[in-house]
Parts: structure tokens; C-alpha cells; sequence
């Protein structure tokens, strides 16, 4: 009985020793593994918290092998990036629209200054100055608020033929273009789509009347093609006119950017006309594509998904 108490003492003291040493290395060895899973998660919080404290350009570029938490960094990473650019255009598009509702604003004021300091001066004349800076200020309010309402995509949906907008839009353009001297031939089938007929149409038009006007002044041409393919219905205007560069027609969707090397008009746009056609495409899940014709002027196509059942 006494070596049997014995045996028992040491064995309960030496498994005793042993639970220790195992609870240590277990404890040990489980902090050591939770660090090293939770590192990633906490490269991910940190990321996070400089996003929402208003720092876009930090990236987590997760080290390692692939596996769940390097595929999660990597898709937030794509976000940050995206979200970047996408807070850069809207705040240079900001500072260009304050630029450019400041200049008619500027010019009124300083008209108005001249009226007041000089009473002799021409009153007719400055009120028609008066009513085409006010008629330009008005246009730009509308085409900012156009192009809010497509990029919301706050609009009802409902079947749309782009063969209809593309004569309705020739027909409300045709007095534009026999005053300049271009020529528009009209090609195509029934092109049936879903989506805002009144922003489908201002996009038609808004293409129609670029290629009009950034064309060969008394001898241009302008040809207007709608066409259905086996997913898509696509919408094609292409216009004669000087060279263009891939590197500016990759800026003209740009809010603001009227082209400066194309030929010099007498016609004030806004600046917005492509940029809203840009934005109204995207509203309706289409593509939208610009390409120099090498003969001179610019083909831009648009391509919308095709009613179902049409196919």
C-alpha cells in the first residue's frame, strides 16, 4: 500500500508538471497563432479607419500566400483605389463648375458696373449682353442638373427605339446643320431598348449636335447609324473634320473639356455635352467608345443592352 501511495504522489505530481508545461506551450503557442491570423484582420481595421478619417491613398498590399484575408485585401484595396478616383473627379468636376458658373456671374456684375458708372452708355445693347451671359448661366445650371439626375439613374425605365430618337433628334437639328453647311445622312434598324426616353433622347441629340458643330465649316458630313447586335443595340455618329489625336479624344467625356485643338466656332457650348452623354450611357449599363477616324473627326458609338424580347 505504501509503494502504491507513492507511485500515486509521483505520478500525480509529474502529470501535474506535465498539464502546467502543456497549459503553457498551449497558451503560448495559441497567442502566438491568433497573432499571426489576426495580423492581416488588424492591417485591414487600420486600413479602414484611415478611409473613414478621409485618407483614400493608404493601400494594405497583404503579404503572403493566397488565401481568404489576401483575397479580402486585395478587393479592398480595388475599393480604395476606385474610390479615390472617384472622390478626384468629383472634386475637380466641383472647382470646374464653381469656375464656370463664376465667369457668366463676373461678366453680368461687370456689365451691369458699366451701366451704373456710365448712364450715357447704350442701354439696348447692354441688356441683349446681359441676356446671352444669363441664357449661358441657365444652360450650364440645366446641363449640371441633367447630368446629377442621370448619374443617380433617378429615372423610370420604359422600352426606348434609338431609330425614333435618331430622327427626332436629325429633325430638331436639321436648321443647325443647313446653317453650317454639313450634311447628315441617317442609316439603321429599329433599335429596341429599356430606359429614359427623355435622357436617351438629350443624349442623341447632344452627339448629333458635337459632330455638327466640330466639323468642316460649309462642306462637313455627318452620318447617324443605328444597328442591333445579339446582345446590345448600338447607336453610331461619325463626322468628317480635322485630325484628332487618340490623346485628346481619350479627354473629351471630361466635364469641361471643349476640345481646344478642334476648330475654332462661334458656338458656346457649356462644356458638358459628351459628359452627359458619358454619364447617361453608364446610367443605362452601356459602353460608350471614341476613336479618331484617320480621315479626320471622331466616330463615337454607344452601345445599350437590347430588349429581351427582342431577342
Amino acid at each position: 500500500m505504501l509503494i502504491r501511495s507513492t507511485l500515486l504522489h509521483d505520478f500525480a505530481s509529474a502529470s501535474a508538471a506535465v498539464l502546467v508545461v502543456l497549459l503553457m506551450v498551449g497558451l503560448g503557442g495559441g497567442w502566438v497563432l491568433a497573432g499571426r491570423m489576426l495580423a492581416p484582420l488588424t492591417r485591414i481595421t487600420d486600413a479602414t479607419r484611415m478611409a473613414t478619417n478621409g485618407s483614400l491613398s493608404h493601400r494594405i498590399r497583404l503579404p503572403g500566400r493566397k488565401d481568404e484575408f489576401r483575397e479580402l485585401s486585395d478587393v479592398f484595396d480595388g475599393m480604395l483605389e476606385r474610390l479615390e478616383v472617384h472622390v478626384a473627379e468629383q472634386r475637380r468636376f466641383a472647382a470646374n463648375a464653381s469656375h464656370e458658373l463664376r465667369t457668366p456671374l463676373a461678366i453680368s456684375k461687370a456689365l451691369l458696373d458699366v451701366a451704373r458708372t456710365d448712364p450715357e452708355h447704350c442701354t439696348g445693347e447692354v441688356i441683349e449682353r446681359l441676356h446671352t451671359v444669363n441664357t449661358r448661366a441657365i444652360d450650364l445650371i440645366e446641363a449640371l442638373l441633367l447630368l446629377s439626375r442621370a448619374d443617380q439613374r433617378s429615372f423610370t425605365r420604359e422600352h426606348v427605339d434609338l431609330s425614333l430618337l435618331a430622327e427626332e433628334a436629325t429633325e430638331t437639328l436639321l436648321p443647325l446643320a443647313e446653317k453650317r453647311g454639313v450634311t447628315i445622312e441617317t442609316s439603321g434598324d429599329i433599335t429596341p431598348t429599356i430606359g429614359s426616353q427623355a435622357l436617351l433622347l438629350q443624349l442623341t441629340v447632344n452627339l448629333l449636335q458635337n459632330a455638327i458643330v466640330h466639323n468642316l465649316p460649309g462642306q462637313g458630313t455627318v452620318w447617324l447609324n443605328t444597328r442591333v447586335c445579339p446582345k446590345t443595340v448600338v447607336l453610331t455618329v461619325e463626322n468628317t473634320g480635322e485630325k484628332l489625336t487618340p490623346q485628346l479624344v481619350s479627354t473629351l467625356t471630361e466635364p469641361f473639356q471643349r476640345g481646344t485643338e478642334r476648330i475654332h466656332t462661334d458656338y458656346a457650348g457649356v462644356g458638358l455635352g459628351l459628359a452627359i452623354v458619358k454619364t447617361i450611357t453608364e446610367a443605362h449599363d452601356g459602353k460608350l467608345t471614341l476613336t479618331p477616324r484617320s480621315a479626320g473627326g471622331i466616330r463615337i458609338t454607344v452601345e445599350l443592352p437590347v430588349v429581351a424580347a427582342h431577342l
